[in-house]
């Protein structure tokens, strides 16, 4: 019911809004990625930086109504429009750029398990509608996207992701970043970071249950004090990175840890930062299926797996590239023991070939200069 009235609600904002003139000097990005990785964010924060002759506008979150007129009006009147998750414009002569908000593992669209038909068909119908411009990194991804959301060839723009210069230029030094989140000075400190993605489609209460008790990777022998006092002896430090939704059950029974500590939004944006402004100051990485893997290649630093609910996971959404073993350039864990004895021989070497294979195969275009890259493509 909300969705249908959300939908009767931009219906009408369209219709008001579509003879609105057009400014051919103002760049409007809708960022729906949060501070989590957001091609959007590091995008407008390029643009305020390099290019003051223009006029950007953050519209965060997206999509909302709550939005002001005064918002909806710059909307309109923008002659481009950058968004990160499905494309979306006003009038037909406005020009999206859509920047989406990772490279897919996890089956979506046409291709997911627990997706409807008549879904993907109306949201394919979006694509060719609104789209003009589709940011790609490789064929690799071209093949992906297409195959999920029915996306014409043609719309791609080898380009490149904002979200990567980001990594490549940290804003906070590793040293800052133990002081910051820690209040540690630990010169031969170790910081891992640790996203999973969103459980919660897994509709089982089990996980959310374990989750909602503080055990935060829902592993079955998970034993959080003496996980942390093993990153105590090693000097590591761990930030946990959950969707938002898991951290509002998880906030309940949060435990205080010395050497884990738990990032929320409201911490990015209070510094104006992205979380991928910090993770290239990271040692390592543990994810699940989550895309971040993808881009983390980007700093050759080591990747764990963590795979407790891989079973589960493909029968439900499915993977679109698979055996899961196979692809993932990184070792596979599912408990506890087997984490703490990965990060306790975790060596940036291993899997060094195997990660630069998937990257090479993954970003075709130069990782560097992304965003400059998508401003001079414009026209």
């Amino acid at each position: 019911m909300k969705n249908f009235l959300f939908k009767l609600y931009l219906d009408f904002i369209k219709l008001i809004l579509r003879w609105t003139p057009t400014n051919e000097n103002l760049y409007v990005i809708l960022n729906g990625s949060g501070r989590s990785g957001s091609n959007g964010y590091i995008f407008y924060k390029y643009l305020k930086s390099s290019h003051p002759e223009i006029e950007a506008v953050l519209v965060e979150p997206w999509p909302s109504s709550h939005l002001s007129w005064q918002t909806w009006k710059k909307i309109a009147a923008a002659k481009y429009i950058f968004t990160t998750h499905q494309p979306f414009k006003i009038k037909r002569k406005q020009i999206c750029t859509d920047f989406w908000h990772g490279i897919p593992l996890k089956r979506m669209g046409f291709m997911a398990a627990n997706d409807s038909y008549q879904n993907d068909l109306h949201n394919m119908k979006i694509w060719q509608s609104k789209a003009d411009r589709v940011v790609s990194s490789s064929a690799l991804y071209d093949t992906l996207m297409s195959a999920c959301v029915g996306i014409e060839g043609k719309k791609y723009v080898k380009t490149g992701f904002p979200r990567i210069d980001a990594l490549y230029k940290p804003v906070i030094s590793k040293k800052q970043l133990l002081q910051s989140l820690f209040k540690v000075n630990d010169e031969i400190g170790k910081i891992g970071i640790y996203m999973p993605t969103f459980r919660f489609e897994l509709n089982d209460k089990k996980i959310m249950n374990k989750i909602e008790e503080g055990n935060f990777f829902a592993f079955s022998d998970f034993d959080g004090e003496e996980f942390n006092k093993e990153l105590q002896r090693l000097h590591h430090y761990l930030i946990i990175k959950l969707h938002p939704y898991e951290m509002k059950l998880f906030k309940a029974t949060e435990q205080q840890y010395s050497n884990i500590i738990f990032l929320e939004n409201n911490y990015l944006e209070k510094n104006n930062l992205d979380l991928y402004e910090l993770l290239g100051s990271t040692d390592y990485l543990m994810t699940d299926f989550s895309s971040i893997y993808f881009d983390y290649l980007h700093l050759n630093k080591p990747i764990i797996f963590i795979t407790n609910y891989l079973e589960k996971y493909e029968k439900i959404r499915g993977l679109l590239i698979t055996p899961y073993q196979n692809v993932v350039p990184g070792t596979v864990v599912t408990n506890q023991s087997e984490l703490l004895d990965q990060i306790t021989s975790l060596n940036p070497r291993d899997f060094e070939s195997k990660r630069n294979y998937w990257l090479k195969l993954s970003y075709t275009v130069s990782s560097q200069d992304n965003c400059k890259r998508n401003f001079d493509t414009l026209n």
